[in-house]
């Protein structure tokens, strides 16, 4: 997870004197932070160090990144007029800064390198409420109430982060991530109706590209069959639902990733080897599983119990296991 460096000692070190802002915008610093997961805990691909809502700011939006609470938007989405001012930026436009980083990241990173961008309802939301949201009406009102200003919004957060993905795939990155943390809060239908043919729209564009593109969520049960009919080839999925069951459910010519509760690794070494085995029986050695987390490491995360999470999967052999 692109997280995983929160729970380090070296990078609470280096955000005693720079803001997640100040390190992407340093190439060099971007690529030490983003290869310290790398370095310490041995896994087996890089995640870039970087915050979905960086691109905004080449969109024409104004937002701080304010400690313990997230983005917080300098003037909040409330009309058609408010979308009209939003500006598409092309490729690496968005954040050049990022596209930067990527390059260096690529060229120190001894293992592949994973990218990726916010999908368009998870930064709709942020964009309209204003700021994180337990209950998301802001956003939905705006969806029921102004429904064509609402499709606007997501075309052009779709168009941008397209380009964006494209971009970073052109600077090195080796598999993309489009990152829907809060599109659990939709109904069925409301997803289906106005918000998966934006999320589609990005999967089509970097389909030529020739990358591994991968779909994550939170509280997504209800709409796994609907996330993999956008056109993904990776599910994340998160641990309210079993791997196996989730796999079947999202196709088994899908790949999917997965699904240990972060939480978990606050508890004792051997309940993290459990679970993460358990999580291995389930994938019954079917090629196609990426292990992950169900979503971020969580900073309290003792050290000792991610080094053995690593370790739990990297010795994992199905056939002598059981």
């Amino acid at each position: 997870m692109r997280q995983a460096g929160r729970s380090l000692p070296e990078y609470r070190k280096l955000r005693e004197r720079w803001s997640l802002v100040d390190i992407v915008a340093q190439p060099e610093l971007c690529a030490e932070v983003t290869l310290q997961p790398v370095r310490r805990l041995g896994v087996d691909a890089a995640v870039m160090f970087a915050d979905i809502m960086l691109p905004l700011r080449g969109m024409g939006v104004d937002f701080e990144l304010v400690e313990d609470i997230g983005p917080v938007i300098s003037r909040p989405i409330e009309s058609a007029a408010d979308v009209e001012r939003l500006q598409v930026a092309a490729g690496a436009e968005a954040a050049p800064e990022v596209i930067a980083a990527v390059r260096q990241v690529v060229a120190e990173s001894p293992v592949p390198v994973i990218c990726f961008c916010g999908a368009p309802f998870t930064l709709a939301s942020y964009l309209v409420e204003g700021r994180p949201s337990r209950d998301f009406k802001k956003v939905k009102a705006l969806m029921y109430s102004q429904p064509e200003a609402f499709e606007q919004l997501l075309a052009k957060l779709a168009a941008t982060m397209s380009g964006y993905l494209a971009a970073q795939v052109a600077a090195g990155a080796s598999a993309v991530q489009v990152f829907d943390s809060w599109v659990g809060a939709l109904a069925v239908e409301d997803y289906e109706d106005r918000v998966l043919p934006h999320t589609r729209a990005i999967f089509e564009a970097l389909a030529p590209l020739g990358v591994p593109r991968v779909h994550f969520g939170t509280h997504t049960a209800s709409l796994l069959e609907l996330i993999a009919s956008a056109g993904p080839d990776i599910v994340s999925l998160d641990w309210r639902v079993p791997l196996d069951r989730g796999w079947e459910r999202v196709g088994l010519d899908l790949g999917v990733q997965g699904n240990l509760d972060p939480a978990v690794l606050l508890g004792p070494p051997g309940l993290v080897r459990e679970r993460a085995r358990a999580i291995l029986r389930r994938a019954g050695g079917r090629p196609g599983h990426i292990f992950n987390l169900g979503h971020g490491v969580l900073p309290e995360t003792p050290l000792e119990n991610l080094q053995v999470l690593v370790e739990t999967v990297h010795e994992w052999e199905p056939a002598l296991v059981a």
